[in-house]
């Protein structure tokens, strides 16, 4: 679901949509929505229902790929169910998002498995399947995984590229969250070849939409990447100050600092006076 329910809220939706026997009227595409929130609120016979309800209700050949993938994904089935389902999505007329997603997921399996030219591989034909589609939403996802796998392999350079494209998808949506995430991300890759002047402006970029969105995360994140690129340079004072902002953001938002970004200050601290010290002795 879109919209955020509390556990109460979820429970009277489902009940509402579910109960009385209305559950006949529901078709394959909502049921196959409900089944998240069922799961949140950890109700398994109304899961197996949901999954049962939208396979008998499937009028096509997709619908009942989506329905199998669902299920597949609830018993956790082994990577050739996966590659099996993907094969023979590949032969349903109009299922390009349906084979688009199954790639994408086996995919993540690969990476997570650590066999990465497959990862690669599949990634790249999800992406493949999503730009005839011109699935937007799913080629930005399905570039971050590409982006991901590329980091993996230490191909910093194809990282680049397909962070870049992606970063001008979400532009092009209009999505600040979105290029928030992205821009850090190439800033790191950025950072990783050597470019630090190209991963200083990326991070700054990043922090400009953090702050336009009020998250601390994603504050932190580009806070953290730039107190990273001072510390290589040895300014210790500059990284405790970007550092300590973040500190102050979190305190004024009234939430809990994480702990890493007070002991990454208190270290700091310690560098920056070391170094004094021998300043002090020259």
């Amino acid at each position: 679901m879109d919209t955020e329910l509390s556990p109460e809220m979820a429970s009277q939706v489902l009940r509402m949509l579910t109960g009385g026997g209305s559950l006949d009227s529901i078709n394959t595409p909502l049921a196959l929505r409900l089944i998240p929130l069922a799961q949140e609120l950890e109700d398994s016979d109304l899961v197996e229902q949901l999954l049962n309800h939208a396979s008998k209700v499937a009028s096509t050949d997709e619908e009942r790929g989506w329905a199998r993938f669902e299920a597949l994904k609830v018993v956790d089935a082994s990577l050739e169910s996966y590659t099996r389902l993907a094969e023979e999505a590949e032969a349903i007329e109009g299922g390009q998002s349906l084979t688009a997603a199954v790639h994408h997921y086996v995919a993540l399996i690969y990476l997570a498995d650590g066999r990465l030219d497959e990862a690669r591989a599949t990634a790249q034909r999800a992406l493949q399947l999503r730009q005839v589609t011109e699935d937007k939403e799913g080629m930005s996802y399905g570039m971050a995984l590409l982006m991901n796998i590329a980091k993996r392999q230490y191909d910093e350079h194809t990282a680049i590229s397909v962070g870049t494209e992606r970063l001008e998808l979400l532009i092009a949506l209009r999505d600040e969250p979105g290029q928030m995430k992205a821009l850090a991300d190439l800033a790191h890759c950025q950072a990783t070849i050597g470019e630090f002047g190209a991963a200083r402006d990326l991070f700054n970029r990043s922090l400009d939409h953090a702050k336009n969105l009020e998250s601390l995360s994603g504050q932190l994140v580009a806070r953290w990447g730039l107190a990273d690129l001072a510390e290589i340079e040895q300014d210790y004072e500059s990284a405790m100050l970007v550092l300590s902002d973040s500190l102050h953001e979190f305190i004024a938002q009234n939430a809990t600092a994480p702990a890493p970004l007070r002991q990454r200050l208190k270290d700091l601290t310690e560098l920056q006076n070391q170094q004094t010290g021998e300043q002090a002795k020259e």
